[in-house]
């Protein structure tokens, strides 16, 4: 058995019992492992690394540095929610990174779905080795990497991008829920007393909200698209939909159509809502909404969301679509 593999007595976290049974072992492991040395997250908002981080303040205090990055792909809310959870409420010791103007100014004009995704993954190891850089004493580096990202893209979690810092840095990885499924992680990050509202985030991409801003993003289109998953978020909860659909979110395409506000001609974005249900991700099938309520969904967004004047419901299973549009 290598230290990469789960061990096959590992009995499965479905409970807050056995969630505290392993966070109690986590805590003296973590301990153990870092003793009076200092560690570096790199602090997404997500359920992994949100969790990494409250292990960790449990563990060894003010000896833990996360790294919250705004790029300015997150969505509304999530950044002040990183800082009001961590900063505030858990005294963690956190940098903010301001950087939504480095990271919009290197997109600007890019349209290519994959190029998008590569400079937002390696201006996001710049920034985050340009934070380390300024710390000492540093030699930990913790990672939220999960089970499945091991059997899918080995030991390190790339899409996190952190695996490209520089060597020279010489880190020691610390991973305390590498042996977790996605579900156990939540269990224990209830456990830890996250937001629910933290640990039972929805799916998100790693390049965020740049992937359902199609083509190249401008700031107003990022807006929108900000504003209307806002709504759709919302409405989903008022109405009994939240936890029962698996991911939902809108996209805003590069392209205008025309229409009438206020008596007035109008060439503005159409808005498209997603809403899927999947076990795997392998495929997955549309959520059946009421009419009515994407009516009163759309009257919200056409009227509330600034340059929109249309709003398309994706009726694409995957296959033939994927569930992201880029």
């Amino acid at each position: 058995m290598t230290n990469n593999v789960r061990p096959a007595d590992m009995e499965r976290i479905t409970t807050p019992a056995l969630a505290n049974k392993f966070i109690e072992e986590q805590l003296s492991a973590l301990r153990a492992q870092i003793g009076s040395k200092k560690v570096l997250l790199a602090l997404s908002g997500g359920v992994d690394s949100s969790v990494v981080a409250a292990l960790l303040i449990k563990a060894v205090g003010n000896q833990l540095t996360c790294v919250h990055v705004n790029h300015g792909l997150l969505r509304k809310g999530e950044p002040e929610q990183v800082v009001r959870v961590f900063r505030e409420e858990m005294k963690a010791n956190l940098v903010y990174v301001d950087a939504v103007d480095r990271f919009l100014d290197k997109l600007a004009g890019v349209s290519e779905p994959e190029q998008k995704r590569k400079i937002i993954g390696a201006e996001f190891i710049r920034v985050f080795e340009e934070e380390a850089r300024k710390l000492e004493g540093i030699e930990f580096l913790a990672q939220g990497t999960i089970y499945p990202d091991i059997l899918e893209s080995g030991p390190v979690k790339a899409h996190h991008n952190v695996g490209g810092l520089p060597d020279d840095l010489k880190f020691e990885l610390v991973e305390p829920l590498k042996f977790l499924f996605k579900d156990e992680v939540r269990v224990v990050g209830e456990a830890l007393g996250l937001p629910h509202s933290m640990v039972y985030r929805q799916p998100f991409p790693g390049p965020g909200l740049g992937v359902r801003c199609t083509g190249a993003i401008t700031r107003d289109r990022l807006e929108a698209v900000r504003e209307s998953d806002a709504i759709l978020r919302e409405e989903f909860a008022k109405n009994g939909l939240e936890g029962k659909v698996w991911q939902y979110f809108t996209i805003v395409p590069d392209y205008k159509s025309t229409g009438v506000k206020e008596n007035v001609r109008s060439y503005e974005w159409p808005v498209v809502i997603r809403a899927v249900n999947t076990k795997d991700a392998m495929t997955a099938t549309v959520e059946d909404i009421p009419f009515a309520l994407l009516q009163h969904i759309t009257n919200r967004i056409t009227h509330e969301v600034k340059g929109v004047n249309r709003v398309l419901y994706d009726l694409t299973p995957k296959p033939t679509g994927t569930i992201e549009w880029e």
